[in-house]
């Protein structure tokens, strides 16, 4: 008896908080654990010239078969790339990485790429996304703070 009150007590809870769960949450909340589509970011210049050439970009890693969900941020020199890999492609991540970073020199090579497949680069380039949208930030500032990730790779790896 007390174990069949032990369950329907953990059903009740389990709903009720299933229930009191908010749908809309923002993308740097849910990127660790769904797909979350940021659009690309310009920090500077946002020419159509360079809108077309950020979405192209991210089509072009998005098509990569091991890869789920992309984000691009691009400033004045630098262009951030930054990806999550399906979960049982992670055994591949340096290859991956090396044919990610292949493609896009090749296809941009005037552009000056960093490429990363960590989760806490693809969080901060999604934060660094949303602030720009929100005006919390200057360009300026945005730059700024896409040079601290983009050393953040660097140390990171």
């Amino acid at each position: 008896m007390k174990w069949k009150l032990f369950v329907s007590m953990f059903l009740l809870t389990f709903l009720m908080s299933a229930c009191n769960e908010k749908e809309n949450l923002e993308d740097s909340k849910t990127a660790m654990i769904k797909r979350t589509d940021p659009k690309p970011t310009l920090i500077s210049n946002h020419s159509q010239k360079q809108k077309d050439l950020i979405k192209s970009i991210k089509h072009d890693v998005a098509s990569v078969e091991e890869v789920y969900d992309v984000a691009v941020v691009k400033g004045k020199k630098d262009t951030l790339v930054v990806y999550k890999v399906k979960h049982l492609r992670r055994f591949f991540m340096k290859k991956i990485e090396k044919n990610v970073l292949t493609k896009l020199e090749k296809k941009y090579p005037k552009e000056d790429f960093t490429v990363s497949s960590d989760y806490k680069i693809f969080l901060e380039a999604v934060k660094l996304k949303e602030k720009m949208e929100e005006g919390k930030i200057s360009e300026k500032t945005a730059e700024k703070e896409l040079k601290d990730i983009i050393k953040l790779t660097e140390e990171l790896t």
